[in-house]
């Protein structure tokens, strides 16, 4: 674990994946979190398979190294229990809609009469100045509203979804970015500073950046879409024996390939060495790219393309992934082992610090089995044995 966010302390009521992907980016940089849960648990830990009930292996990947609180916030002691964590953290993080956030005690307003040097970030579904605000949102609303689906359409033209939760996991990258920036504020000022980060405009941000393509300019000066995107040509070519993707870029890319093709009159071609006509005629290039993949195999266009430099990979399955050579030799899998589950493969954290990977530094903790550090926390804010004793009794904690 990298220790560049050591003694930040963040208070996490986040659920699903949105946000505890956020915090969990945080937490391998060596924030702490603590993770806080109703009573019977955020419902991703029942997501199977999983060798304990509140311990689900999806769960597991995006909540390590995470304390685990529970609190019913709807009751009043829960709500205290919360402002006085409050007091004492630096942020706090939710992925609700704003009205649920304020019946639970946790809105902006009152958190930062508690502390004003409070860092408030959340993910709403929907920003609070559309129509749509308090309205119910998951990954799947968040794709097919921003357009994503319709991107992502089958050759039928059936809108599909991408298959992974992009909506939620783009989106937490944003929310993990809007923390580091309101922890950067108040280091500096001393200041609070609320972040809204909702769903859908983040997510019509991170799409259309490009596909505004010619509806940028007023008039419009084209249609939207990027047109390298769109093409029906862009994909994983067939090879002799499979599939292998070719992406000839720049300039030198393309006259690269066409030259160690033996296509010398491609070469030299406008449509070819001028960025301008190669951008308006790439359903053709790839057309062409299509024509020669099925020439040769697979490995044989990897060797050809990689003495090249001309970028090119051949296509993994899931499978695959996990065997990649260069996955293997970066240690992106480990395993670990655990009192409470046995042996578990991690996926590491991506990044590296001054050459150091974070499980070369410190070992990973499991995400917490629910509730699990209820004691320790409430021990840590001043309550007493009696008190958490009766905070069980009274169904605030668990």
């Amino acid at each position: 674990m990298f220790q560049l966010l050591k003694g930040l302390k963040i208070i996490d009521l986040t659920t699903i994946v949105l946000g505890p992907y956020a915090t969990q980016i945080l937490a391998d940089f060596g924030a702490e979190i603590i993770k806080i849960e109703p009573l019977n648990g955020d419902l991703f830990r029942a997501v199977r398979p999983g060798r304990q009930e509140d311990l689900g292996v999806a769960f597991m990947n995006f909540n390590r190294n995470k304390r685990s609180l529970t609190l019913d916030l709807k009751k009043q002691q829960g709500q205290e229990i919360l402002h006085s964590l409050i007091q004492k953290s630096d942020v706090l993080v939710h992925n609700m809609r704003a009205r649920s956030a304020a019946q639970l005690g946790a809105s902006y307003k009152v958190l930062k009469e508690i502390n004003p040097a409070l860092v408030y970030c959340y993910s709403p579904g929907f920003g609070g100045l559309g129509k749509d605000a308090n309205a119910p949102a998951y990954d799947d609303i968040i794709q097919a509203r921003s357009g994503l689906t319709a991107l992502n359409a089958n050759t039928q033209n059936e809108p599909q979804f991408v298959r992974t939760i992009a909506a939620d996991k783009v989106v937490g990258l944003h929310l993990a970015l809007a923390v580091a920036s309101g922890v950067i504020q108040k280091e500096r000022t001393g200041k609070g500073v609320c972040i809204e980060a909702p769903m859908l405009e983040s997510m019509v941000s991170f799409l259309l950046s490009e596909h505004l393509a010619g509806k940028t300019l007023i008039p419009p000066e084209g249609d939207l879409g990027y047109d390298r995107m769109m093409t029906p040509n862009r994909k994983p070519h067939k090879t002799k024996d499979g599939y292998i993707v070719i992406l000839p870029y720049s300039t030198r890319h393309w006259t690269r390939f066409f030259k160690v093709c033996g296509l010398h009159d491609w070469v030299s071609a406008d449509k070819v060495v001028d960025p301008v006509l190669r951008s308006e005629n790439i359903d053709d290039l790839y057309g062409k790219v299509s024509e020669i993949a099925v020439t040769k195999t697979t490995k044989e266009w990897l060797k050809l393309l990689s003495d090249q430099d001309i970028p090119c990979s051949d296509v993994n399955s899931l499978e695959d992934v996990m065997s990649d050579d260069h996955l293997v030799a970066s240690k992106m899998f480990h395993q670990s082992s655990h009192e409470h589950i046995g042996d578990y493969l991690e996926i590491r954290s991506p990044f590296q610090v001054d050459g150091k990977l974070a499980h070369e530094t410190m070992s990973n903790t499991l995400a917490p089995r629910l509730g699990e550090h209820n004691n320790h926390i409430l021990e840590e804010l001043g309550y007493s044995n009696n008190d958490i004793e009766e905070f069980k009794r009274n169904s605030v904690i668990s």
